[in-house]
C-alpha cells in the first residue's frame, strides 16, 4: 500500500495500492489479459477524497485445477498412465517380438526367450524397456486423446450435416453435394489416431527398435541416439516413416472401431451404460488381435525396412521388402513372429483399455459419456 501521510500539503488525497482484494465499491473495470483481471478504481472517501488504485491477480492454483479437470487433459494423462503400466508388464513379449518380426536370433518362441537369457542374462528380457517408457507415455496420451477428440468432432459434425445434408461446392449454377453420412467418426477417430503419435513419436520406435536388436552396438539411449544422428541426420529417426504410416493406418483403424464397435453392442444387447473390467479386458484383446492379424504383413515389411541396415540388407521400399519376404520365406514368412505377436498384442490391448477406462472414472469423477 502506497498511502501520503494527512500531514503532507495534499492530505486531502490518498493514493492506495491493494492487491489480490476485491473491491465492494464500483469503478472502471478493465481485462488487459484473458484470465486476470485488473481494476482501477477512483472514488471519493468522505474525509480524504482519496484516489484508490485497485488490482486483482488471477488465481493461477485455481486455474490449474480447473484446466486439469478438462475432459481432454483427463484423456491425455489416463492415456499415458495405462501405457505406462501396460508396458512395465509386458516387456519380455515385446523384446521376444520384435526380434523375431526382424529375423534375429531363433524362430520360436520358447527358443528366442531362451537365447535371450543364455546372451544377456534377464535383463536382456528389458532390453530397450527404458525407450519403450519413454516411448509409450506419449505414444498412448497422443493417441488415446486424439482419438477422443476425433470421435466427438466427427460425431457432432455428422450430426450437423444429416440436418443440412452435408457440405457442398458450388461452382457458378452447378451445386455438388458431398454425402459424407457414411463415415464413422470411430473409424475417422482411429485412423487420425494413428497417423498423429506415428508423425510425433517416430523417433522413439527407431531408437527402441535399435536398441533391442542390438544392444551391442547401441548400449544406451544417449548413445544410440548420438550414432544414429552422426550417420544419418535427422532423416534417421524418422527412417521408414512411409511404411510405418501405410502399416498403422489398416491396424490403428481397425483396433478402435472393433473395440468401440463390440462395447457399443454389447452395452446395447445387455442395456448397460458401461463394460465392467473383466469385459474391457476381453473386448481389448479381441479388437488388438484382429488389427494385428489384417496388419500383421505390412508390420513384418516396416519391420525389415527399420533395421534393415544393421543386417546390411534394406530393401528399398515396403513393396519389395514384402516381395523379398516372399521370395525368400513365402507366404508363411508375412506371418512369423505372429504367435508372439499376439501373445504381446492380446495382453497389451486388453489392459490398456482397461486402465484407461480405470483412470479416465479417477480423473473426470466418474462422469462417463460415450458416444
Amino acid at each position: 500500500m502506497i498511502q501520503k501521510s494527512p500531514s503532507h500539503p495534499h492530505s486531502d488525497q490518498m493514493l492506495e495500492l491493494r492487491v489480490g482484494m476485491e473491491s465492494q465499491k464500483k469503478g472502471l473495470s478493465f481485462y488487459p489479459l484473458v484470465g486476470c483481471l485488473a481494476e482501477l478504481e477512483f472514488h471519493k472517501e468522505p474525509d480524504y477524497r482519496d484516489h484508490l488504485l485497485s488490482f486483482r491477480l488471477p488465481d493461477v492454483g485455481r486455474a490449474f485445477q480447473d484446466f486439469m479437470r478438462t475432459r481432454e487433459v483427463a484423456e491425455f494423462f489416463s492415456g499415458a498412465m495405462a501405457g505406462a503400466m501396460t508396458k512395465a508388464v509386458l516387456a519380455p513379449l515385446e523384446t521376444i517380438r520384435t526380434r523375431m518380426v526382424v529375423g534375429v536370433g531363433s524362430k520360436n518362441i520358447s527358443g528366442s526367450f531362451i537365447q535371450v537369457i543364455e546372451q544377456h542374462g534377464w535383463q536382456g528380457l528389458w532390453a530397450g524397456n527404458t525407450i519403450n517408457m519413454v516411448r509409450i507415455i506419449p505414444t498412448q496420451a497422443i493417441e488415446l486423446a486424439t482419438f477422443e477428440c476425433v470421435k466427438r468432432a466427427m460425431t457432432s459434425t455428422k450430426e450437423r450435416w444429416t440436418h443440412s445434408g452435408g457440405p457442398k461446392l458450388q461452382i457458378g449454377h452447378i451445386s455438388l453435394n458431398f454425402p459424407f453420412s457414411w463415415l464413422s467418426p470411430v473409424a475417422v477417430g482411429g485412423a487420425a489416431a494413428g497417423i498423429v503419435s506415428t508423425l510425433v513419436c517416430h523417433p522413439l520406435e527407431v531408437l527402441k527398435d535399435r536398441l533391442t536388436v542390438s544392444p551391442e552396438i547401441y548400449p544406451s539411449l544417449s548413445i544410440a541416439a548420438r550414432k544414429i544422428y552422426k550417420d544419418g541426420g535427422i532423416g534417421a529417426l524418422y527412417s521408414g516413416i512411409a511404411p510405418t504410416l501405410i502399416g498403422m493406418l489398416p491396424y490403428s483403424t481397425c483396433y478402435y472401431f472393433m473395440y468401440e464397435t463390440i462395447k457399443k453392442s454389447y452395452c446395447q444387447a445387455k442395456n448397460k451404460e458401461s463394460l465392467n473390467r473383466a469385459e474391457m479386458l476381453l473386448f481389448g484383446a479381441l479388437s488388438g488381435l484382429t488389427a494385428s492379424t489384417i496388419s500383421y504383413p505390412l508390420e513384418v515389411a516396416r519391420k525389415r525396412l527399420m533395421v534393415g541396415a544393421l543386417q546390411g540388407k534394406c530393401p528399398p521400399n515396403m513393396v519389395a521388402a514384402l516381395s523379398e519376404i516372399m521370395r525368400v520365406e513365402g507366404v508363411s514368412g508375412l506371418y512369423r513372429g505372429w504367435g508372439a505377436s499376439s501373445l504381446k498384442v492380446m495382453p497389451a490391448s486388453g489392459i490398456t483399455w482397461m486402465f484407461y477406462e480405470a483412470w479416465k472414472e479417477i480423473l473426470l469423477g466418474g462422469k462417463q459419456h460415450y458416444l
